[in-house]
């Protein structure tokens, strides 16, 4: 073989083995992803994680330590990573506190819900309490973060003079549960509706959010009265 067309053969090769060894990662968080929601955090091995994304299992361990740092990264890339984008949107919204209280119901079940990843909150209820060292990242990377967003929104109502004052932490708890019902229903035998039975999510956010927006609606304005007279203004 002419050394020209030796050395223009190799210099294809390097290019698909470096694109190769960037989407690992990516590949072994989707392919743990699936496991976890399958399997459960205790029921994933190292060895299945790369079985499924098709590399060797010291290939796992080159990009992850452990499985919790492999947990870890899934969570991130699948949710907690999103917060950035998520914060920026409020600060960048412009409708009203109804529009906006819709928009992230609707945002978060596009984005979170209606993926794979909704398995990981199911996960962390079943085996939260076994796994401390994860139970404490995910509350804090992700269910604190998710709490104060909502309360923002909530503030940035009761501000506007949209909302009521109330106890946003309730409020917030009340918001986050409701969408954890849809999770469960997707995730859990149990929770499976009866064939004659249907949830469209996207119908039932829309009626979640018409309860929450008219337990929180503003107080009504008492008519301004003309001391001197006695009459309304």
């Amino acid at each position: 073989m002419p050394l020209s067309k030796f050395f223009c053969t190799n210099a294809g090769l390097a290019p698909k083995r470096a694109r190769r060894k960037e989407a690992r990662p990516g590949e072994l968080l989707e392919a743990a992803l699936d496991l976890f929601v399958e399997k459960g955090f205790a029921g994933t091995r190292m060895e299945e994680v790369a079985a499924r994304a098709g590399v060797s299992k010291g290939t796992v361990f080159l990009y992850f330590a452990s499985k919790e740092e492999l947990f870890k990264a899934v969570v991130r890339h699948n949710i907690s990573g999103r917060f950035t984008e998520w914060n920026a949107e409020f600060e960048s919204f412009e409708g009203n506190s109804a529009d906006m209280l819709r928009y992230c119901m609707q945002t978060w079940w596009e984005r979170v819900g209606a993926t794979q990843a909704s398995g990981i909150s199911k996960l962390m209820i079943s085996e939260g309490r076994n796994f401390p060292e994860i139970a404490e990242f995910y509350q804090r990377e992700v269910i604190e973060p998710g709490h104060q967003l909502i309360r923002r929104v909530l503030q940035r109502g009761i501000d506007r003079g949209e909302l009521r004052a109330m106890d946003l932490n309730y409020v917030a708890y009340g918001l986050m549960a409701s969408m954890m019902f849809l999770i469960l229903s997707k995730h859990s035998i149990v929770m499976s509706l009866k064939e004659d039975m249907t949830l469209d999510p996207l119908t039932y956010i829309a009626c979640q959010a018409d309860i929450f927006l008219r337990g929180l609606g503003a107080e009504p304005t008492a008519p301004h009265t003309d001391t001197d007279t006695g009459t309304d203004a």
